[in-house]
This record gives structure tokens, sequence and C-alpha cells, in this order.
């Protein structure tokens, strides 16, 4: 298997990996990030560690940077605070934002200013007066980064214009009378280290469902959830509590199939009955992964702060 491959859950699923839309893009933000002053790192709450791209923090390179832990509406209330203290730990501010509501924009203002305050102070000391904070957005896909540029700038729909210097296409968006915002083309795509972080992207829509099978994914996301968040998982799908952990904890056959089993019955409970009255496996599991991914399974973080101390 190439480094461009990998195999998820022991299968033949394959990721595909596409290196010269990578290579084209992070080209495109290291000529960009010269002309800012701090980094904005969008994450999702629900996967803070497996949304970040290893190359950002090489691609940051000494800039201030803060991370904003986006679709927190998603995510579990008690992770959200435990995430928030593990990057002040690591000495990066963080907020916590939901970009559809506009939760957590106006915060994120000010911690940007807060950043940069011994900065803009020193360029005030130098006669540099007034000189504006500009400052860049990345983010995976699926991320909400549109929706959170959307929000940030909702104040001003006018660009500021194009700097001396500056590239004629790169646009500048006024956030406020302080800071501007460097809206650039494109996103940049994870690396897919291993097969658990392929997994939590899977579950949260950023690997598209034609590279991975929806069975495949929905069943490691309900494993995971009977493991995790059983009571939410029973609660949704109306399914009797003791019954499954009668089900799990049977010894007689594999895991494998008795987590199987769980998934055919949340497909009858939401009667994805084919001919033979047999289970549609692949509605089930889109069901599932759907309801997952727009919240009504409840908030849950996949991963937890304290398991990456």
């Amino acid at each position: 298997m190439s480094d461009n491959e990998k195999q998820v859950g022991g299968n033949k699923s394959v990721i595909n990996w596409y290196p010269g839309h990578m290579a084209k893009t992070k080209k495109q933000i290291l000529q960009d990030i010269k002309f800012v002053d701090i980094v904005i790192e969008l994450l999702d709450a629900r996967i803070p560690i497996s949304s970040q791209n290893p190359d950002i923090s090489k691609i940051v390179n000494g800039k201030k940077k803060i991370v904003i832990l986006n679709k927190c509406d998603l995510s579990d209330d008690y992770q959200n605070k435990l995430w928030v203290k593990y990057f002040q730990e690591k000495g990066i501010v963080a907020v916590l934002s939901d970009s559809n509501t506009g939760k957590g924009i106006e915060e994120s203002i000010k911690k940007i200013e807060t950043v940069m305050q011994n900065e803009i102070k020193n360029q005030a000391d130098k006669g540099r007066i007034g000189r504006k904070i500009r400052a860049m957005i990345l983010g995976i896909p699926n991320v909400g980064k549109s929706s959170y540029i959307n929000r940030i700038s909702k104040r001003t729909t006018a660009g500021v214009g194009n700097k001396p210097g500056i590239t004629k296409q790169k646009q500048w968006i006024r956030i406020n009378e302080k800071i501007e915002l460097l809206d650039t083309p494109g996103v940049l795509w994870p690396k897919f280290e291993s097969e658990e972080i392929a997994l939590h992207l899977a579950f949260t829509g950023t690997i598209k469902e034609e590279i991975l099978e929806k069975t495949e994914i929905a069943y490691f996301l309900v494993k995971f959830l009977i493991e995790n968040n059983l009571k939410q998982l029973c609660e949704r799908y109306k399914l009797e509590e003791e019954l499954i952990k009668e089900i799990i904890q049977r010894e007689d056959r594999p895991e494998n199939e008795n987590i199987y089993d769980i998934m055919l019955e949340i497909g009858r409970k939401r009667g994805c009955i084919i001919s033979g009255g047999n289970i549609d496996e692949e509605k089930t599991a889109k069901i599932i992964l759907d309801e997952f991914k727009n919240g009504k399974l409840g908030k849950i973080t996949i991963e937890k702060a304290e398991d990456y101390k």
C-alpha cells in the first residue's frame, strides 16, 4: 500500500489522498501567511485533535494563533470546557463557537485584539499608529470556515481594498476598526495519520461518503456510541438499554456481529425494511450518520480532552 492510501477498520476500504491538491493549497497559504499577524485555526469541537492539520504548526511558524472550537453546539458542554483548558495549558487561546448562531464571534474578536495587544503597542512605540491587525483563517473541510467568515465579517460588506506590495487577488475584509481578514481561497486538507483519525473525520462528514462505505462508518460510530453514549443512542432509537447490554455481552458470537445486530435493530425501528423482511443496511447507515452529524443524538464529543494529556 502506498503512502497515499490507508485502510480503515481492517477491511478493504481505501482513503485516497490527493497530494496535488494539498501541495497547491499549501503553496497558496505559505505565500499568504507572510502578510498576516495572526492565524485563526478552526477546529471541530467534537474532534479537536483529528480536525487539526499537523502541517499548520509548521506553516504558522512563529505567528500568533488562536483556536476556534467550532460546532460547540454539537459537542458535550463539559468536554467543551475541558478542551478550552487543554489549549490554555499549551499557551494557546481557545474560543468556543457556533457559526450558525454567531455564538463566540464577539469573543473571537476580543481574543484577537488581546493576543495582539503587545504587538500593537510595540508598533505604536515605533510610530506606526493605527495599523490594522491582519488575520487569516485556516481549517479543514466541513469545519465551518465559510460560515465563520460570514459571521465575523457581517458588520461590513466591502473589502478594504488592496495593500501596497500585495498581489491584487488578495482580498482584505474589514472586521472592525482594528482587524482585517485575508480571505484566502481554497482549504487545507488534513493528512490521515491513523485509522482512528480517518474514522473521526468520517463520523463528522469531512471525508466524502463515496470514499468510505457508509455501513462501515456507521458500524464504528455505533460501536463508539455503545461504549460512550449508550443512553443517548437508546433514547434516540427507542432501544431497550438492558437488551442492548445483553446483546453486546454475548460471548458466543464475535463482537462485530453483536454490533451489527444492534445496527439492524435501529434499522427495524426506523422502518428500513426491504423485500423478505430484511433490513436496508445502506439506508440505516445513512440515518445514523446524518442524525449524528446534525446533533439529533444529543451533544456528543468523540475525542475526550483527558485522553490527550
